[in-house]
């Protein structure tokens, strides 16, 4: 008789204090625990944007308002509902009321180009939309076959206190500029209020299970091509309680501040800032976008509790502070993800809070997070930590990968837990491929210490990670072959100090073109793809080293550029 393989644990012994080994198989649905919050917290704030609050009593009420107003427009069980929104109520709303029918959210970038919005709305084809006013458009000119049938305009102005809204209507040009960078008139479109005004959904209305699909994430994965990740509500609820026992310290209902300062149409900042937030009862700001200035107006009142961030925004919030004179004390974890999080950084942001700075890392199929620094004084610099509850991971030979490789040697990571996704939306043999014997392959080179700690050392993929964002090398280089004057291309990753990674062009000129007209190459490509994908760089070569079946051999162009520059700043 066989069993199945059980790799050692050597991480469990460097947790810190308080965090358990394992974790109870979580059960319900992502509704309970904001009827939880609600439930023990009513008059609790749940929400704060621009100053202005929501209680988990009026949020609860707020969803199933706008869940039954999105029952009258036909979405039941199982259909896709795109959400293109940045951070606001209406996004969190808009969230918990499509999985309240049973629905799936798919989360979409509101800053994605036409194209790359068009790409995935294909891919899901989804009939209704909850859509930022300012993207309205580019959704209703989707060609027939996609059509969305119902496209909801939301008006994110509308959330913020009156007081604030009369003054974006001032005839004045700042305020004239701060409206239209948040709001623009659409015509043609199911006004959001006609939504979240309808009467509650009735009480007895059917709750999704812990194995329905809750949500559709897009990722680059982990072959450089875009597709969505099928994530349970089980995967997302284990994840945030999965975060939750690794901060101990932080107790549910105690006046918990998150601050999501990360947009939650990605995965980490949907599970480290809303899903967690939910989970604690605890208050959620909102901002929807990162500036240093509107964070740090809030920090004078609401200092946050818990901060889920990437190391710029790190570097540019200690900066700032610093120049205005404003203290972060008060932040007692910040968690970092995304990138490599500097050394210098931690040392001065940990000084100007009095809390931790760690490090952690995911994948979006994994819900995301997969390990972390414990918040303790054990936490090691240059590692991901250590896996969370109930997280398995083995290392093994990317070339055969059931076979596992000596403690502290180099091989590929695999995981396996709760929070690991169920496979790519419409593409079996995708998911197939990713999975050894129920084990998820993250295409990352690691090695793992005598005590846990895990450290990346190398990816199998090719993808490039800038600013907390994938970037897949083939997107990049198929914009930059339909420019006139570029013939072939290759992107990769070259180090930056800020964002980790910067997005970096090797181009053979079009036969013919001695002049090339590179600010105009990079203009094209951001015409087509959305600003963090552009490359920030562009070399001309004579030619692209290639395999024997003409492959281009990313690493050996990574390697001549590097030779050819510097580290960028960012």
């Amino acid at each position: 008789m066989t069993t199945a393989y059980e790799p050692p644990r050597p991480w469990i012994a460097s947790y810190a204090t308080g965090v358990p080994a394992d974790m109870e198989p979580v059960t319900g649905s992502l509704l309970d625990i904001v009827a939880a919050s609600a439930r023990d917290y009513p008059d609790a704030v749940a929400l704060q944007f621009f100053g202005r609050e929501t209680t988990y009593r009026d949020l609860e009420a707020a969803i199933s308002r706008t869940a039954a107003g999105l029952k009258a427009l036909g979405v039941g069980p199982g259909d896709p509902v795109a959400i293109v929104l940045p951070n606001c109520p209406q996004h969190i709303v808009a969230f918990y009321a499509v999985l309240r029918l049973g629905a799936v959210v798919v989360e979409h970038n509101p800053l994605y180009t036409p194209r790359e919005l068009r790409k995935q709305f294909e891919d899901h084809g989804a009939k209704t939309a909850i859509v930022w006013s300012k993207v309205v458009e580019t959704v209703q000119q989707f060609p027939a076959d996609i059509a969305v049938t119902h496209v909801v305009s939301v008006d994110i102005t509308t959330a913020m206190p009156l007081s604030l809204r009369l003054a974006l209507r001032l005839p004045i040009a700042k305020a004239r500029e701060s409206r239209a960078a948040l709001t623009t008139r659409v015509s043609g479109a199911i006004p959001w209020d006609r939504i979240a005004q309808s009467a509650p959904l009735p009480a007895g209305h059917p709750y999704p299970q812990t194995d329905d699909l809750a949500i559709i994430q897009y990722t680059s994965g982990t072959t450089g091509t875009p597709k969505g990740a099928m994530l349970t509500h089980r995967n997302l609820l284990s994840n945030a309680r999965q975060s939750q026992l690794w901060v101990p310290s932080i107790q549910r209902g105690k006046g918990c501040v998150v601050y999501a300062v990360l947009p939650m149409f990605h995965a980490y900042g949907l599970t480290l800032c809303l899903t967690f937030a939910m989970s604690m009862g605890a208050r959620l700001v909102l901002f929807p976008r990162f500036e240093p200035d509107m964070v740090l107006e809030v920090t004078k009142k609401h200092p946050a509790t818990f901060l889920p961030l990437v190391p710029p925004i790190a570097d540019r919030l200690l900066s700032a502070a610093r120049e205005a004179g404003v203290s972060l004390a008060g932040t007692e974890v910040a968690i970092s993800g995304a990138m490599a999080l500097p050394h210098e950084l931690v040392v001065p942001f940990e000084e100007a809070t009095g809390g931790y700075l760690v490090e952690g890392y995911g994948l979006s199929e994994c819900s995301p997070v997969l390990m972390a620094n414990p918040v303790a004084d054990n936490r090691v610099p240059g590692t991901v930590g250590l896996p969370l509850p109930g997280t398995e991971c083995r290392v093994v030979d990317p070339d055969e990968p059931t076979r596992d490789v000596a403690q502290g040697e180099r091989g590929e990571l695999l995981v396996r837990g709760p929070q690991v996704f169920s496979g790519y939306y419409g593409r079996p043999e995708e998911t197939e491929s990713v999975f050894v014997d129920g084990w998820f392959r993250t295409g990352d080179i690691v090695t793992i210490d005598d005590g846990g700690f895990v450290r990346i050392v190398d990816r199998i993929k090719e993808l490039i990670i800038t600013g907390g964002f994938n970037v897949a090398p083939t997107e990049v280089e198929n914009a930059l072959r339909q420019h006139p004057e570029v013939e072939d291309a290759a992107v990769v990753g070259l180090p930056s100090d800020r964002s980790g990674e910067e997005v970096v062009a090797a181009v053979v000129l079009s036969p013919g073109v001695d002049h090339p007209d590179i600010e105009g190459i990079r203009a094209y490509v951001r015409g087509v793809l959305t600003p963090y994908k552009v490359p920030r760089r562009v070399f001309v070569v004579d030619e692209l080293p290639k395999s024997l079946i003409g492959k281009v051999l990313r690493r050996q162009v990574r390697d001549s550029l590097l030779a050819l520059a510097q580290p960028s700043d960012g």
